[in-house]
């Protein structure tokens, strides 16, 4: 039957076989190439692999000409290579590509920060070290770029407010690997970012463990009203390294997070709050601080950024200066609060025809999702006796998902569950993030002098 079927593919012209053909995975390609000579040969064709390191290695004509192999042999050549990694590459490589290119534009400094990839041979010894195992997509990262090199800014975004400072840089393997936690409420995690000026770090649970699911990234933070000091509580972050990884490389690309005195901020602007009135509009973005909250006791620490815009086709006679502000603030236990005081974080700025004000300021929750909206009282410079108010758009603040450490959870309740509930806290203990880091790789970790913000500024 095998010989009497090598017989008709013989006599088959070659174009609707390679049509055929082209329709094929990669996989399939190969297995169709034992079936018989014919098949053997025409799996060998050029163009078919062509499609294939287009879509799986993301090469182009340049590359193979470069390389001077057929596309058959370059596509063997990186599977080698890159194979067990095929179904995360083309993400992840796009991810970094978007992301080198924008930075390039906007932060040329953080170019030079990245670190160039890991071999397969540190990978392993990493592993080795640690004894645990690197989730593939991790690591499949690791092989395009090991991180960055320890410098502020970091990459992975910064925050700014009052005394508190934050910026996050992606740690390479090898100083992650320094700062891998086998002690109890943080077992097999492996931490992805670092700040120096508060310790604070990202984790990769790289085991289902102490209520962590494997692969997922997140904030640790610890349980201040627990007996047992190991009592961990976690904001989560990503449920995978290329969710947390593409996730934030999509909002820097796509200009959700602004670009600021050539660092990343991580605000979030929700669409469609913004408000104009008469020539004036307000929008907002808002921000969630970690590092400045916790589970229990349940408080959640939020900054805003505030952009206070004049149009440039304004009169010149449309010139104000503002006096005060409203707030209505409603939380998702249905409370309501008012507050009202003069100016914005101390000061009264004067608005003129394209002039722009933006100022940041902080509030504090207790419960998982609030939002606040309100006014602006300002009065005309050319009378002072007309005072009008401008709009402030209603915005939301809501905590990322967090869970709550098994000890703590009711028999009933699975590991798994996620809670929205929030808290505040001046920082993780020591031996939670950053520390560790320092002690393994010799990083002078500032110490945190904290910023607690009141209800409102």
């Amino acid at each position: 039957m095998a010989a009497s079927s090598e017989i008709q593919l013989d006599h088959l012209p070659s174009d609707p076989l390679l049509h055929i053909l082209s329709y094929l995975s990669y996989r399939d390609v190969v297995h169709c190439s034992y079936v018989s000579k014919r098949l053997n040969d025409l799996c060998k064709h050029n163009p078919l692999w062509r499609r294939h390191c287009c879509n799986h290695w993301l090469l182009t004509d340049a590359d193979r000409l470069q390389s001077g192999l057929s596309w058959c042999s370059l596509f063997k050549k990186f599977y080698s290579d890159l194979g067990r990694y095929i179904e995360h590459y083309v993400v992840l490589k796009k991810s970094w590509e978007q992301l080198k290119n924008f930075l390039q534009q906007r932060c040329p400094r953080m170019i030079a920060s990245l670190k160039a990839g890991a071999t397969e041979v540190e990978l392993e010894e990493i592993e080795g070290q640690i004894g645990c195992k690197l989730p593939d997509d991790y690591r499949c990262s690791y092989r395009i770029h090991n991180g960055q090199k320890l410098v502020i800014p970091g990459l992975m975004g910064s925050m700014s407010l009052s005394n508190h400072y934050r910026s996050e840089v992606l740690l390479d393997v090898e100083t992650a690997a320094g700062g891998f936690q086998l002690r109890k409420g943080m077992r097999r995690c492996l931490p992805l970012t670092f700040c120096f000026h508060t310790g604070l770090s990202q984790y990769l649970a790289l085991e289902d463990a102490e209520g962590r699911r494997k692969s997922e990234s997140f904030y640790p933070c610890p349980d201040q009203t627990a007996q047992d000091p190991s009592a961990i509580d976690m904001f989560i972050t990503g449920t995978s390294f290329s969710d947390w990884f593409t996730g934030y490389v999509n909002n820097v690309v796509t200009g959700e997070y602004p670009i600021i005195k050539d660092q990343i901020f991580r605000y979030v602007h929700e669409k469609g709050c913004v408000a104009t009135t008469g020539d004036i509009t307000v929008s907002v973005s808002t921000s969630f601080l970690p590092e400045l909250s916790s589970v229990h006791p349940p408080h959640f620490f939020f900054t805003y950024r505030i952009r206070i815009e004049m149009s440039r086709s304004a009169s010149p006679e449309a010139a104000c200066q503002l006096d005060s502000r409203y707030w209505k603030i409603t939380t998702s236990d249905g409370n309501v609060e008012e507050v009202q005081g003069p100016g914005v974080v101390g000061e009264f700025p004067i608005m003129t025809p394209g002039k722009v004000h933006e100022y940041a300021s902080c509030t504090t929750f207790s419960t998982p999702s609030e939002y606040m909206e309100g006014h602006y009282t300002f009065h005309s410079l050319a009378n002072k006796e007309e005072v009008f108010q401008v709009a402030i758009p209603r915005f939301h603040m809501v905590c990322p998902p967090f869970r709550e450490p098994p000890t703590r959870t009711n028999a009933s309740t699975s590991d798994s569950t996620l809670f929205d509930k929030g808290d505040f806290c001046k920082e993780d203990d020591e031996d939670d993030n950053g520390d560790d880091i320092g002690r393994h790789r010799g990083i002078d970790v500032v110490a945190f002098e904290g910023s607690w913000c009141p209800r409102l500024t």
